[in-house]
């Protein structure tokens, strides 16, 4: 099995830690034999957010989206797998990336090339998405027309799972203030979607993107899609759903 690069590619130093700070979260949900989620608050905002974790072929898991969780919620987990990987998916998606690196830190952090920056400023960042051993049945992908976010793509038995961040959403109208602002000037809920904000800050060549996109679709044993906001489709609906968001592209 191929191995991580040991060495420290860091570009910042790093905050101080918040450490662990657990918010309410649901219970570990089984999409597969090798991958769970976990959905979980967020501070003082009605928006929730997504862990994932997969694991490879030699038994070691990958975090996707550091979650801090409770005590007997973090037994089950490590129950699953030694934790080898923590895959901070962009530089905004780090509130617990350090608290994991802390209490694991025998485990790799990785992120998109892009986001490397940014990230270094909350925990020291081992490699990118690049230089994931190609192979196995955990996959970190750069995505066409994006720098600073990719896709994971997890085999299981069943087929393929994509897991995305902040660039494909499926999140339903909220409540209040916070639903309007984040419906109408964020652009970020009411249905599949590549969010206006996204648009904006995150892709720097849509055409490039929508064409990624309909390719992921078209992936031949593709089981189903995790979103990190939102809803994820129901199995067998993933290729309807990337398509649909790829329509928002224009």
């Amino acid at each position: 099995m191929a191995t991580l690069p040991t060495r420290l590619h860091s570009t910042a130093m790093p905050k101080r830690a918040r450490g662990w700070k657990v918010l309410a979260h649901d219970p570990f949900r089984e999409l597969a034999e090798n991958l769970w989620t976990v959905d979980g608050d967020l501070e003082d905002m009605p928006l929730r957010r997504r862990m994932t974790v997969a694991r490879r072929d030699d038994g070691s898991l990958v975090v996707h989206n550091a979650i801090a969780l409770e005590r007997e919620a973090m037994s089950e987990f490590e129950a699953k797998g030694p934790i080898a990987t923590i895959v901070v998916p962009n530089g905004w998606h780090r509130l617990d990336a350090r608290a994991f690196k802390d209490r694991y830190p025998e485990a790799k952090v990785l992120c998109p090339a892009g986001a490397r920056k940014r990230v270094s400023q909350e925990v020291p960042v081992d490699a990118s998405y690049e230089e994931w051993p190609a192979g196995g049945s955990v996959a970190l992908e750069t995505l066409d027309g994006v720098t600073i976010e990719g896709v994971m793509r997890v085999r299981s038995r069943d087929g393929t799972t994509l897991v995305f961040n902040d660039l494909v959403f499926n999140q339903p109208r909220l409540p209040g203030l916070f639903g309007f602002v984040y419906h109408y000037l964020v652009g970020s809920s009411g249905g599949p979607k590549v969010p206006l904000v996204s648009k904006l800050l995150m892709i720097k060549d849509r055409r490039a993107f929508r064409a990624h996109l309909e390719r992921l679709a078209d992936t031949p044993d593709l089981k189903r899609v995790v979103v990190m906001h939102g809803t994820s489709p129901a199995a067998g609906e993933a290729a309807s759903f990337l398509r649909e968001v790829a329509a928002t592209l224009g």
